[in-house]
Parts: C-alpha cells; structure tokens; sequence
C-alpha cells in the first residue's frame, strides 16, 4: 500500500528534551510508589534476563546453526583487516546475540511490564479468538485490550489485514467474557515514533472502516482519515481502536511517566554504575556524542534510582522513542 495513501494522517515529530526526562526521573524519584514499581520492575527484568541471556549461546554451539552468508564473513574480514578465523568468532558471537534478541526481547518487556500496571498477558495461542492479543486490562470498562509489537516497522499489508479481520471476527467474544458492550483496541508499538513507521499499522483502521459496513449492522462512528483512531460498532460491539506508538502507548499503559519509570528500571537491571570518565570520548557514530552527552546536566544533580554515569543510557534509550532529542 502507498505510503501516501488518502488519509493517511500525517505523523508530527516527537521531540524529547533531556531537562524533561530529568525532571520526570526527579519526580519518579521523589514518589514513593513511583520507585516501589520501578523496583519492581528491575528485579523482574533481571530475573528474565539472566534466564534468556543464559540460554542464548551455549559453549558447545555449533557453527552451521548460525547460518552466516560466507560472503559477509569475508568482506566484513577485509574491512577489519583480520587475519585469523578467531578473530572473527568474536564478532560473530555478539552479532548472533543481537540477533537473537531482537526477536525475543520485546515479549519480555511486555512479560514485566504489563502486570506492574495492572494488566494481565494474554496467551496468544494460533487461531484462537485471542491469537491477535498481547494485553488486557482486567475491570475496566470499555475492556482495554493491545496487540503489541517490538518497533514500528513490524507490520506489512496482510498482517495489517489479519489484525482488523480479527478485531471484526472476536470483538463480540472478547467483550463477552469480560461483561461489557465495549472495547478499546490498541495496536500498541513498543518503541519508536508515528514518522519512523512504515505506516502500515494504520492500514489496520484503514481495513476497519472499509470492511465494517460490509457486515450485517456495522458501522463506522469515527472514520480514520487523517488521524490515528478510529469508532466502529460491529455484531453490537462498541469498538474504539487507535495506533500508539512508543511513548503513546507507555502513556496509555500507565500514564506520563510509565515510560521513564520502565526506562529507569531497565537501566538499572542493565548498566552497572561506574566512576565518571576522565576525558570525553569521540563516538564514531556521528550524532551518538549528542545524544549522550550529558554537559549541560546540572552538576548538583542527583537522584538516588540512577548514577551520573546512567545518564547517558538514560538519553540513548530515550532517543528510540523520538524524533529529536533537545537539550
């Protein structure tokens, strides 16, 4: 589908700037219920990472099991200048880790972080009325309930389908078992920002509004051009469905400082506090000094939830979650 697709809304630049996330981390800091869920999120996260980490590469792996293209192997080997294989294994070994990761490491977040907010994980299971499902907040009413994925470009034009048959197809049963007439969907991005989508997660409302009036007493209440929600009433169910993405649906998980209170927590599970450096360093990624430095922070500072030397993790992870990051 084209991205300039009529009504297609267009997506604002989210800007972060580094003396709000400071002022977000004093106020989690200084609320005593802020840092109990922050606390309890570090041990979770530690918890589920020691158990992943752990099982990711065993001493005995086996070589053919990482499928490497022998023809990045050896270009990758002439841009180092290596000259032995062992060499190499070393970057291959972190390389496959990522890799790994990337595909395992957002249903983890998604593990710790939806019941310290009060939300229950669904058990996805293929072709069940939940298989679309990742969340639900139990009691409420509407019934909130989120599909989530790891970054915003996850989706393409059949999934994008997939999701608004399976909003239309259970919308009656997921209202159903939890006794209400209403649900509030989302289509939840765990990081990243509208412009940094390839704007397929939209489709999803763009298939809701054209499909619901085929069926039998649906109807479109609030029509998706050009914004990132949408209304519809289908097999007597009031749906509310919207796009959130990265910080909006942190937002929407557990208010303002969800994200910042998640961000700090798995700081703190990850990165280990160190003494200040002695001189500054050159990144060879050219806009990385930018984002991480921490010159203009205060020199009195202080919060007791992360170190002066977490900062600059502070400001990396926060720069996935906009598109410019201010002083």
């Amino acid at each position: 589908m084209a991205r300039g697709h009529k009504g297609l809304p267009a997506a604002q630049t989210v800007k972060f700037s580094k003396q709000k996330l400071l002022r977000q981390l004093q106020e989690v800091d200084s609320c005593s219920k802020a840092k109990a869920r922050v606390l309890k999120l570090e041990t979770a996260f530690r918890k589920k990472i020691e158990t992943h980490t752990a099982s990711l590469l065993l001493g005995d792996a086996s070589f053919r099991k990482f499928n490497t293209s022998p023809f990045v192997l050896l270009i990758h080997a002439a841009h180092r200048r290596y000259s032995s294989v062992e060499q190499i294994e070393a970057d291959i070994l972190p390389a496959k880790q990522f890799s790994s990761m990337e595909t395992s490491a957002g249903r983890m977040v998604e593990e710790v972080a939806l019941p310290v907010y009060g939300w229950d994980c669904v058990l996805s299971e293929m072709h069940s009325h939940n298989s679309a499902l990742d969340g639900r907040l139990p009691g409420s009413s509407p019934l909130r309930v989120a599909t989530l994925k790891s970054g915003p470009r996850c989706l393409n034009d059949e999934m994008s389908e997939n999701f608004a048959d399976a909003v239309l197809s259970h919308a009656r049963v997921w209202a159903t078992d939890a006794g209400v007439k209403a649900l509030d969907f989302t289509y939840g991005v765990l990081y990243g920002t509208p412009r940094q989508s390839n704007k397929k997660d939209w489709h999803i409302l763009r298939n809701l509004k054209e499909k619901t009036p085929k069926l039998k007493g649906g109807k479109v209440i609030l029509s998706p051009d050009d914004r990132w929600n949408c209304s519809i009433r289908v097999d007597g169910i009031e749906v509310a469905a919207a796009v959130r993405i990265g910080k909006d649906w942190w937002q929407h998980l557990g208010g303002e400082n969800c994200l910042i209170e998640v961000m700090t927590a798995l700081i703190r599970g990850c990165v280990a506090p160190a003494p200040a450096p002695t001189k500054k360093h050159q990144y060879t990624i050219g806009d990385l000094s930018d984002i991480v430095s921490i010159d203009d922070v205060n020199k009195d500072f202080n919060v007791g939830l992360l170190q002066r030397s977490q900062l600059p993790w502070l400001f990396l992870i926060a720069s996935h979650f906009c598109d410019e990051m201010e002083r």
